[in-house]
């Protein structure tokens, strides 16, 4: 990808927190950024949409079909695109499994695993998945301006 993912503190800590939330489980969700970003911003998270993980699973994750078809259309009423998906590993490293590779559904997006194994330090880390090809992305971590969000559901 061209442009570093950009998280700003609000998406990087709710991305965290839901990690949080769900241990010893796997968290998912969706990252959504806008349809026509300004320039250099194309990659810029607006909105985290946690996700529920039907799988209930300390070592895999799955997306409710039917949650996911809601969120899309939340997404494309507020004019939004998929730019990641994000879910923790509880106990291994921030780096996509096997599994991972081979679930991943286009390379336009960017693939975000938490790793939880260091409770007290979690690490972000983002993907690019290519068919079998994976590769380590840069991503940002921005501070918004007051009054601005990240925000996806309440």
């Amino acid at each position: 990808m061209d442009s570093p993912l950009v998280l700003p503190r609000v998406a990087y800590d709710q991305i965290i927190a839901h990690c949080r939330s769900a241990y010893p489980k796997e968290a998912c969700g969706l990252l959504a950024g806008m349809r026509v970003a300004p320039t250099g911003r194309q990659r810029a998270v607006m909105a985290v949409y946690p996700m529920r993980n039907v799988d209930d699973s300390p070592i895999g994750y799955s997306m409710d079909p039917k949650e996911q078809l809601m969120v899309e259309k939340q997404m494309r009423q507020r004019d939004q695109i998929l730019v990641g998906i994000y879910h923790s590993h509880t106990a291994t490293e921030a780096r996509p499994s096997s599994v991972d590779v081979t679930l991943a559904i286009s390379p336009e997006v960017a693939y975000v695993v938490v790793s939880l194994r260091q409770a007290l330090t979690p690490e972000l880390r983002t993907w690019h998945i290519d068919g079998a090809t994976v590769t380590e992305e840069p991503w940002t971590l921005e501070d918004v301006a007051p009054g601005r969000s990240a925000g996806g559901r309440a």
